[in-house]
């Protein structure tokens, strides 16, 4: 998944980013000021926003409203030092998804992230599975037949990106676009080397491939043969 924090406080901002990426779920982009935070929102298709509200030459609550005005439903966490109800109130009915006030607990913000970023695929459990396959989505582990799979981050971010949407094709675009950052070096190649890796860990000697290719398409995770 892949999240945009918009926060003038440089520090602050690469301590989110480092929790985010820790969990091996996101690619994170940082944005410093409002004028490029929207641009930048504007211009990508992010899981997920983490907006500060007091932020240079463009507010947090204009680039929320302008979000909303355009039709842009990205989930929106607020985060903040405004922690005053009227403030709270105000950020609820311009379009925000969850509002947390600084300072904050690293924990529960990594949790509401989560649960913003399940909303919005739909898949309110933590758990998802797909057929004998088990992929919990708040403790990353990931079982097939009731057997614990280990995989690497870049193999964990891409399973669990397919198996929340599951059943639909992903292209290889869509999924540069939500599994990478500006500062990662992504090619279309560098998915089909993950995709055969993936694939080997999960073939445990069952006759049915879970991820399937749908030729000039993409990738599609399902039950049953494609």
């Amino acid at each position: 998944m892949r999240v945009l924090i918009i926060e003038d406080e440089a520090r602050l901002a690469r301590n989110i980013a480092k929790a985010l990426k820790e969990t091996r779920s996101y690619a994170v982009d940082i944005s410093t000021d409002g004028e490029d935070g929207r641009h930048q929102a504007f211009s990508n298709p992010y899981d997920l926003i983490v907006l500060d509200l007091m932020l240079p030459k463009v507010g947090g609550l204009e680039i929320l409203a302008s979000l909303r005005r355009e039709g842009n439903r990205v989930p929106v966490l607020i985060l903040t030092a405004r922690d005053a109800t009227q403030d709270i109130i105000q950020g609820l009915d311009s379009g925000c998804d969850d509002y947390m006030t600084k300072p904050f607990d690293m924990g529960e913000f990594l949790a509401r992230c989560k649960a913003l970023v399940r909303r919005t695929y739909d898949r309110p459990d933590p758990v998802v599975r797909v057929g004998e396959l088990s992929v919990d989505t708040s403790s990353r582990i990931v079982t097939l037949r009731g057997r614990r799979i280990s995989l690497r981050a870049m193999e964990y971010r891409l399973l669990e990106y397919l198996v929340l949407r599951a059943g639909q094709i992903v292209s290889k675009a869509e999924i540069l676009e939500h599994l990478y950052d500006f500062n990662a070096e992504s090619f279309s190649n560098v998915i089909e080397v993950h995709i055969s890796a993936l694939r080997r860990r999960l073939d445990t000697g069952s006759p049915h491939a879970l991820i399937h290719t749908v030729r000039g398409q993409g990738y599609v995770i399902e039950e049953t043969p494609a």
